[in-house]
């Protein structure tokens, strides 16, 4: 019996499954059978593996193979699988030996050559869980595996280099292709280098300035609604230089997205909070995820430990709005499709830019607006209550007033306010470790009611706001973490009364201003 195993992952969104590649050499006349449950993609790599074979200098039985893709039942695509089946079918025939312990992970070229795949972190994420600790991956995939604590990645740039080091004779292969480099591809991490752009270029707008450290310190999902040109964009872009660095588990779960996308070779772990602005025509599909087959991640995935920007917020489809709320409860989408269903991360921070009307100049007295009173409603229908009451800080920003725009006076730059935004999260931590969390923006209404109790003096405006129905319960605890948040920020055990208020005007200023 001509048995050949090796071992591969398959991705069902960001989760991996580890797959084994069995591969039978029969007595029949010459045939590729491929089972398993292979998409189109992949039956594909049953031509592509013969040739790379051939041109390797080690060809395939030209007998009968059959490779089974165990479990049969997970639905299975791509070109990943390309070195698990070739390597199983050249163990069936004897070529090589040793496969069944190593995960082999990538595409074959038709010369032989081994091309980087999408998604190789979390697939050796998943493998190294599984307890595979042996991998075998393109070169240009090499140094985003070896990010994997407990993985220990081989780097090759051609089959004939992987035929040699499990065993096959020298003299048979063709080692040639070894010489050629693949193509440069661009590092994802030149890009995150780039500098953060600075509150300092801010001019004006003290509140607004106040809000975004706010939002940034503990967390908390922000609209800003005000006429063109008063620095609602340039808010928003400045909120991620706010927000400090990504630890260990944050970055690698935001790298393994960003892996999953392709965009770039990863070389080293993302650690600064990633930023996401879709243009206001983006689809469901585009900011929330979707697509034909495995669902794909969106932009509100891509923004995992970061900030979403969605800027002219009421231009945007009422149903891609609406889609938000599941994630900014749970901070996890989950997608289901046909071909299967697929989970990814989405703990974003959210931040809505709005103009005041259609034509934008309904701020002030409004006397230039020449927009209806049925166009405004039209306007401001699509952003639903129910996503509203999930976003904690609801500001009016103004215009800048020219004093304010001449004004020479030295602007606090975002390191000194990231600096305070630090020490606010460092209590936070402190006092939220217990239980498990982080931000003050992740704390349940159980705790709020429970551990952090506040007095019933303390929180007799917002209780007073509640009965009157100006808040809804979940306002009602948003309300909460804003005022831990300021209490944070200025550096006192717990809210008081000043805090409580204060937090419960952020939330009010904005659509009721």
């Amino acid at each position: 019996m001509s048995m050949g195993r090796a071992f591969s992952v398959a991705l069902v969104g960001l989760e991996g499954h580890i797959v084994e590649v069995e591969a039978d050499i029969g007595q029949t006349l010459p045939n590729f059978v491929l089972l398993g449950l292979p998409d189109a993609s992949l039956n594909e790599a049953k031509e592509r593996i013969r040739a790379a074979a051939h041109n390797s200098g080690i060809p395939l039985s030209r007998r009968k193979i059959t490779v089974n893709l165990v479990p049969a039942s997970l639905p299975k695509k791509g070109s990943a699988f390309d070195l698990s089946i070739v390597m199983a079918a050249l163990s069936a025939a004897g070529d090589v030996r040793g496969t069944g312990r190593t995960v082999f992970i990538a595409e074959l070229g038709l010369d032989g050559r081994l091309r980087p795949v999408r998604g190789i972190l979390p697939a050796v994420i998943a493998a190294v869980r599984a307890g595979f600790s042996d991998f075998a991956v393109a070169s240009a995939n090499q140094r985003e595996a070896a990010l994997v604590p407990g993985a220990k990645v081989t780097g090759y740039r051609s089959l004939a280099r992987v035929a040699l080091d499990f065993g096959a004779r020298a003299q048979e292969l063709v080692l040639e292709a070894e010489e050629d480099e693949p193509p440069p591809r661009v590092a994802i991490t030149d890009c995150a280098a780039l500098a953060e752009p600075d509150l300092a270029d801010v001019a004006g707008q003290a509140e607004a300035r106040i809000a975004i450290e706010v939002a940034a310190a503990g967390g908390h999902h922000l609209l800003l609604l005000g006429p063109p040109g008063a620095g609602k964009t340039m808010l928003a872009e400045r909120l991620p230089g706010l927000l400090p660095d990504l630890d260990d588990t944050e970055a690698m779960e935001v790298t393994a997205i960003h892996s999953l996308e392709g965009y770039g070779q990863v070389s080293a772990l993302i650690r600064r909070p990633p930023y996401e602005r879709p243009h206001h025509t983006a689809s469901t599909v585009a900011i929330i995820g979707g697509g034909s087959g495995i669902p794909h991640p969106g932009s509100a995935s891509r923004a995992h430990h970061g900030v979403l920007f969605l800027d002219e917020a009421p231009e945007y489809e009422r149903g891609v709005l609406d889609a938000l709320r599941q994630p900014l409860e749970s901070g996890e989408l989950i997608l289901h499709r046909s071909a299967g269903t697929a989970s990814y991360p989405a703990r974003f921070q959210l931040v809505l830019a709005a103009n005041p009307c259609p034509c934008g100049r309904a701020s002030g007295k409004g006397q230039d607006c020449t927009c209806t009173a049925m166009a405004r409603r039209r306007y401001f229908g699509r952003l639903s209550g129910p996503l509203l009451d999930r976003v904690d800080i609801q500001l009016r920003v103004n215009r800048v007033s020219l004093a304010e725009l001449s004004s020479m006076e030295q602007r606090e730059s975002s390191a000194v306010v990231a600096a305070r935004v630090a020490a606010a999260r460092t209590r936070q931590r402190q006092r939220l470790g217990i239980h498990g969390l982080v931000r003050n923006a992740d704390v349940g209404g159980k705790l709020l009611r429970g551990v952090f109790r506040l007095p019933s003096r303390t929180t007799a405006v917002l209780d007073s706001a509640l009965e009157s129905g100006a808040l809804t319960a979940r306002g009602y605890d948003r309300v909460l973490r804003l005022s831990w948040t300021l209490a944070d920020l200025a550096q006192i055990a717990q809210p008081g009364s000043h805090q409580v208020g204060l937090a419960l005007n952020m939330r009010q200023r904005g659509m009721n201003g």
